[in-house]
Parts: C-alpha cells; structure tokens; sequence
C-alpha cells in the first residue's frame, strides 16, 4: 500500500506531462547503488524503472522524475524498516546517454521497542479444548513481529492477520482488530507497536440443514456429522466434516459452512441494538450442501504391470443397492486374475466403516497356481493418522504345483490390522514414518482345516537430507505358527520380490522351492534404503539397496539383495518410480514401475 501511494505520487506529474503531444522516446541508463534487498526493492517499483520504455519520455519529463525520486526512494526503504537514509538522484549528461546515478545508504534500521496486545472480550470457559480458549498470554507470546526485530511495513500487516487468524477460526469468527497502531521515533530507531483485539461475540453451531440431497438417505450426511448442536464455533471441525463427505464417494461437490444467511441476520440485529460483546448470539445452523454423484458409474482400462504383466480392468460402481454402496471389479492379469464385489454400509454415527463382500481370484506365480474363492466382513474405524481394521474371511482354495493338483483347503481367519502414520504430506511424504501390523489366524475348527497363527508388519520411514534430498528406509517382517503348512491358504504364506519387496526379482519370486515351483514360507524379513536427489521440483533420481528372503525356519531365511538406480517424478496421484534393478542372486536386470512407499 505504501509502495502503491510512492508510485503514484512520482507518477501524477508525468501522466500528466505525457498528455502532451508524442515525441521522440527518450534513451535513458538507471544505475541504483545500494544494499541488497533495498536494490532489488528500488529496482521493482522506481518510477524511473517503470517508466524507461514509454514512448512519451524526453528530457523533461526525466529531469521530473529524478527530481521527485528521494522523495519516493524514502518512503520505498521506510517499508524495510528504514527511515533516515541518505539518498541521492542525479542525471548525468556527459556520455551519448544520459544516466541515471540512484545512490542509498540506508543508515541504521527501525526495530521493534514495546509491543502492547490489548486483548477485549476473551473469557476463559472451564472445560473446553485448549483449541477454543484463548489465553492472554499464549496469544501475546504468539505475536510475530517480535521486541528487537527491523520494523517492515509487510510483516507488521502479516502480524496483525496472524493474530486476528488465530482467534477467528474458532469460538469468535467475529473478532476484529478494532485499533492499530505504530509509533516510529526515527531519531531512536524504535517503532511502539500498539494493537486492541475485540472478540465480538462467542458464536456456537445449531442444528444440521442439508441441502442438494436427492438420491441418497439423510443418514449418508448425518451419521458423518461429528458436531453437536451448541458446540462452539470451530472452523477446523467444518473443515474435517467436509472432508469426510468428500471422501465417502458420495458426492462430487461438498460445502460445510455456519449459515451465512443466519449470521447475516444477527449482524443486522447487532446493527440496531445496542453494542454490546457479551450480548447473547442464536446458534448458527450447520449448513451442508452437496452435489451428488451419479448413482452407477462403469470404466474400463488398459494396462502393464512390471510384477503380473499385461492388465485389463472393468469396474461397477452402484451408490444406491438396497440402501448401501456397491464396488465391484475384474481384473484380467497375465499372471493374476480376479472378480470382487463389496457391498459398503453408510458410514455410523460412532464413526465405523462396515462392508461385506464376495471375491474370486486365480493366480500363476513362479509355478504355483491357485484358486481362491472367499467371503468376507471387515470394519474399519479411526483418522489418516490411526487407522484400524478387524475382517474375519471364510475361503476356500484349490492350489496345483508344477501342473500337478496338491491340496484343497477352507480356512475361516479373523485379523486385526492397525496403521500409523505420521507423515509431513500423505501424498509426497519427505519426512515421518507409517506403520501397519497386523495379528489374526483360524484358530477354532469351524470350517478351517489347519489352525494357525499369523503376525505381519511393515514399515517406512522418510528422512529430508537437505533441501533437495531425502533418504527412506523400509522394513517387513512376518511369521506364521502351524502345526502344518499344508492345510493354510496360500494368501496367509509369505513371499518376497517384485516392485514393492526385494526389486530385482520376479513378483514373488523369493520363497520355498518345491521341484521348480516357489510357493510361501512361514517366515518373512525384507529391508530396503534408499536415496533420492530432486534435481527438479517434480522429477528425481534415486540409489537403491533391497534385501530379503521367506522361509519355512530361521536358519534357511538368507536375505537375497537386489540394486539399483531409478528416475522418479511427482504425478498427480503420487510419486511414479521407474526402477532398473541387479538382482545379484539370479544374476539378472529387471525393470520395475510402482506407485509410491505409503500404505
């Protein structure tokens, strides 16, 4: 704002000159000697810059402009915090070309003395969050423009916002600055900062209206709603609701806010009664408005997978069977292919995700083929952060090796699975870690041939190693407790290799040999480190060391290693990894695609 009015004060009498017949363009050099940021500063926003290429310049009107330009210099270095420099302008006519000689030196800067908050309205209310109270001294300490630094026009105006930013997104949206102030005493180099924050009144939610629902039952939006009528005002809570109706797949569009029409009302109510902070305010609804999504949705693609090979996808999606939300899909691999179909229960006002589903799936890896067709209930509950799951799965399975039929099984497993995470990005993570364990087996004899014990976890962690690069370690373990491997599915057996495990290696090529075919192991350990240099905000390279193996005992669980180097890029849905990797037990390069580290 300061800048603009230095501009247009230099800028009045040249626009007016220029309105002046046209004569031939003046061609003019601009030294500016001075410090850095001032030259940079001076350099953007000089009328003698800006104006350097106007076809209406001559001798005067440049004389004019350097004659007014200290004047627009120290109000251009007041904004840095700079308010007794020495400056000086002057035309120089001795050469072919004129020039202009700026010369600034800034002198000592302004810095901040006593910083005065006053703070107008706030109560404390016992009970609530420390989220929604807001404590005199936690928001003074708070302040950013702090008691010795230079005194810039930007960051005074950024402090006031920040402040103001603080409290209205929370219990008092209504809250103002209702008086500034900066005293600059240039001969001391001190600028007095005063600033009162009024509170205006506490405003709470009232009751849920919905608006643009059609196809789908009240109960999609309501049982996702997490706020009470009469809880305090919070805009972070508005923000996690409409992202968890934006995530239920529901909707195209989703807008929660407090009504403004309401909000409207009680300023114009405000407007003619007297002022008054403490003066108790009408709950304001909780106003939802969705767009839905169509109710059936098919796609269809075409694909590769560097682990099963060839693709072909065809997917169902149905928002509305008897009341729930269907998902289903075949996909035809090379070396795997499968048909499912999930049926999703509204999300409950306890916050549990509940479905039901029927899956077929045929695969041929390393020799070993099974069919599995199973059965299966799963709840999951929690945040991005903490996510939980229980599922209990009834399959049965066929599995032949080396072309030869070897065993039919049923099992009936219940599992618990936890995941972690604390990640600085969940997209493009560079820093944190996630966690996911898993405990489950078939331990009853109801319809399970061979009871066991299964535990799993898997780990990654990133670490930033300067600005442009990060390093990220992986880890997985698993093993399982049987009296005898022959009677458990092969999807609870482990393996190791492939895009995502030990690269280098075939998909799941790393596990028990039986003649020529490779089948799973009760044990499973694989580690991974890897390093990786942006050398452009989107695209990366990466070193890369894998190691692992699975194993039916401890004593023949010997890690094979696997090498590298591989390109990466920042797509939209995730980092994209492209991967040439040395497999130095089979002495062999294999290429590799995947998506990303999270899970």
């Amino acid at each position: 704002m300061v800048r603009a009015r230095a501009r247009r004060c230099a800028a009045a009498s040249l626009l007016a000159a220029m309105a002046l017949p046209a004569q031939a363009q003046l061609d003019y050099a601009l030294r500016i000697s001075a410090p850095a940021p001032l030259d940079t500063l001076l350099e953007q926003n000089l009328d003698l810059q800006r104006f350097r290429e106007s076809p209406r310049m001559d001798l005067e009107q440049l004389q004019r402009l350097v004659r007014v330009a200290p004047e627009q210099i120290r109000t251009l270095v007041a904004t840095e915090g700079y308010y007794s420099p020495e400056v000086s302008a002057t035309l120089e006519r001795d050469g072919e070309r004129p020039t202009v000689q700026i010369r600034v030196s800034p002198g000592e800067p302004v810095r901040v003395g006593e910083v005065e908050l006053e703070l107008q309205g706030f109560a404390y209310a016992p009970g609530l969050a420390p989220a929604l109270q807001f404590d005199p001294v936690a928001l003074k300490a708070s302040w950013a423009l702090k008691q010795g630094a230079i005194f810039r026009q930007n960051d005074w105006e950024q402090a006031k916002r920040g402040l103001l930013r603080q409290v209205v997104q929370s219990r008092y949206p209504r809250a103002q600055i209702a008086e500034s102030s900066a005293t600059v005493d240039p001969d001391q180099h001190v600028a007095l900062l005063h600033v009162v924050l009024d509170s205006g009144p506490e405003l709470r939610f009232g009751e849920l209206r919905v608006e643009g629902l059609k196809r789908y039952p009240l109960s999609v939006v309501a049982n996702l709603n997490q706020i009470q009528p009469g809880d305090y005002y919070n805009e972070a809570a508005l923000q996690a609701y409409q992202t968890r109706l934006q995530d239920s797949g529901y909707f195209s569009s989703v807008e929660v806010s407090a009504d403004s029409s309401a909000m409207l009302n009680e300023q114009l109510a405000a407007a003619e009664a007297p002022a008054s902070r403490d003066r108790s305010m009408a709950p304001l609804p909780l106003l939802v408005r969705v767009v839905e999504n169509k109710q059936r949705n098919v796609s269809a693609g075409l694909g590769f997978s560097t682990n099963t090979g060839n693709r072909a996808s065809l997917t169902y999606d149905d928002l509305s069977v008897f009341g729930l939300r269907m998902k289903s899909a075949m996909t035809l691999e090379t070396k795997k292919q499968s048909a499912h179909s999930t049926l999703y229960f509204p999300t409950t006002p306890q916050g549990y995700n509940d479905s039901i589903g029927a899956a077929f799936e045929r695969s041929d890896i390393s020799g070993e083929v099974t069919s599995v067709a199973s059965v299966a209930a799963k709840r999951s509950w929690g945040t991005p952060l903490l996510e939980r799951n229980l599922s209990v799965e009834l399959l049965t399975e066929t599995k032949t090796l080396d072309g030869i039929p070897s065993s039919t099984s049923k099992s009936l497993p219940l599992t618990y699975g936890v995941t972690w995470r604390k990640l600085d990005n969940l997209l493009f993570p560079t820093k944190g870690y996630a966690l996911n364990a898993q405990l489950g087996g078939a331990l009853l004899p109801l319809l399970t041939d061979e009871a066991f014990v299964r535990g799993y976890a898997r780990a990654v962690m990133y670490a930033p190693l300067g600005s442009s690069d990060n390093l990220i370690l992986r880890a997985e373990a698993g093993a399982l407790a049987s009296r005898s491997k022959n009677g458990v599915p092969a999807v609870y057996l482990f393996r190791a290799g492939g895009d995502q495990s030990v690269r280098g290696y075939a998909f799941q090529e790393l596990g028990v040999r039986v003649g020529d075919a490779i089948t799973g192991g009760r044990y499973l350990t694989t580690a991974s480190a890897e390093y990786q240099h942006w050398f452009r905000p989107n695209w990366g390279a990466a070193l890369f060391y894998d190691a692992g193996n699975a194993s039916d005992t401890f004593s023949t669980l010997r890690p094979k290693s696997g090498y590298g180097v591989g390109a990466r890029w920042k797509s939209p849905v995730g980092p994209i990894n492209v991967d040439m990797a040395y497999g130095h037990a089979v002495h062999k390069y294999r290429l590799h695609f995947s998506l990303g580290f999270t899970f």
